[in-house]
């Protein structure tokens, strides 16, 4: 009967909102509700590094719909609430404050939280991670009147962050576990190119290093690092990686990977359950079992998990693609990056290009590009359809990707 189903979104992350927009929008007209451990509806995270960070865009822009949305649409929203516990045999979730709803379908999309950086002073005033909004709020007050900062890692975020703070103007530093930036996404070659981008914006870069302690009175003064570096520092923030909330679903054996367990259309083992965004680990075609966290990825499992809860099979094959801004550089990548062979079009050296990253077979895993437009958008077909491409094709930018068949 219309109506008499219940569905729950766990998680009002971008994946999340999305899901839950797209089933009202697809037609769900049952019970929807949307459960959230932060007190805000579902935004998007990119700009809190980028554009929301440094003053440039306002909060409203951040939504995946307006406040008034969710209302006139009749999604029940339990917000500054988390899910404690999942049943699947009596389909139920159990929240924090002791709510217990009845499920018909559910999908978990509960996202990643930072990993714990568990060091001397890490509690001090001024040492900051960013998650949420809220981080992004205290940072850019702090970022105020502070002079010197610290990142600590240079995966996106730091990277990000790094750029950002640099763009408002503060004397920033870098300190880096692993010898480049992004090393653990783009390798060393890449993450070279990278580096030099932000040394050129003035930014001082210290890799194979990290922080042992923070020090300070009522406020952060100074990081320390292993190799005995101090370094001055009025605000410091902190990304050394994230870790998935997946501790709904532990009861039900349903873990991988770090992260909820997934097919191929995102439905977990537990039938009618389905995981989207970072926190799924969810078997690909083309790449086998992975778990993406980033901005697309979490839209268009968002929408793919909506419609197999409506009772959609298909496969959720997206290749996979993101980008970052830093500075005036824009960073794109499709696929997943491999250790084989690679191919690039354009100029490593003059930083402008895009480099396709071949499989032992040939076969086109991903590309990356850095102030090259147009290609790595157009690589994700090749990558879907799992091409072995002729590499002096991929080297040739008169080549059109759009164009081309397998070698």
């Amino acid at each position: 009967m219309p109506g008499a189903r219940t569905f729950v979104v766990i998680g009002a992350s971008l994946a999340g909102g999305t899901a839950a927009a797209t089933l009202r929008e697809e037609g769900f007209d049952g019970r929807l509700v949307l459960i959230g451990d932060e007190p805000v509806l579902p935004y998007e995270r990119p700009g809190l590094s980028k554009e929301y960070l440094r003053g440039t865009i306002a909060r409203d822009r951040l939504q995946v719909r307006p406040a008034e949305w969710w209302e006139a649409q009749g999604v029940e929203t339990r917000l500054g609430v988390r899910a404690r516990s999942l049943d699947t045999r009596a389909r139920t979730v159990t929240l924090s404050d002791g709510e217990q709803i009845a499920f018909d379908r559910a999908l978990v999309a509960t996202g990643v939280r930072n990993r714990v950086f568990d060091v001397p002073g890490a509690h001090l005033p001024g040492v900051f991670q960013l998650r949420t909004i809220g981080d992004a709020d205290a940072i850019r007050r702090a970022a105020r009147d502070a002079r010197h900062a610290v990142v600590v890692g240079m995966g996106f975020v730091g990277a990000e962050v790094a750029a950002s703070l640099r763009q408002l103007g503060l004397e920033v530093t870098v300190v880096e576990l692993f010898e480049t930036a992004l090393f653990r996404v783009l390798g060393t070659r890449l993450g070279r190119i990278l580096e030099a981008i932000h040394r050129d914006h003035g930014v001082a870069l210290h890799f194979q290093d990290s922080v042992e302690r923070f020090e300070g009175s009522a406020a952060v003064e100074r990081a320390i690092t292993r190799s005995g570096l101090t370094l001055d520092a009025d605000l410091v923030v902190v990304g050394v990686g994230t870790q998935p909330n997946a501790e709904v679903m532990q009861a039900a054996g349903i873990a991988a990977n770090g992260g909820v367990r997934a097919t191929v259309t995102l439905e977990t083992p537990s039938p009618g359950i389905f995981a989207a965004g970072d926190v799924a680990s969810h078997q690909h075609p083309v790449f086998g079992e992975i778990r993406v966290e980033h901005f697309d990825n979490a839209i268009k499992m968002g929408v793919h998990a909506a419609r197999g809860m409506l009772g959609a099979s298909e496969p959720f094959d997206d290749p996979h693609w993101f980008w970052s801004d830093q500075y005036e550089h824009r960073i794109e990548m499709a696929g997943v990056a491999t250790t084989g062979e690679m191919v690039v079009r354009g100029s490593l050296e003059a930083g402008s290009f895009a480099a396709f990253c071949l499989d032992e077979q040939g076969v086109l895993r991903a590309c990356v590009s850095i102030d090259w437009k147009r290609d790595c958008r157009r690589a994700l077909r090749l990558i879907r359809q799992q091409m072995r491409v002729d590499p002096a094709a991929l080297a040739d930018p008169d080549v059109d990707l759009r164009k081309i068949a397998p070698a």
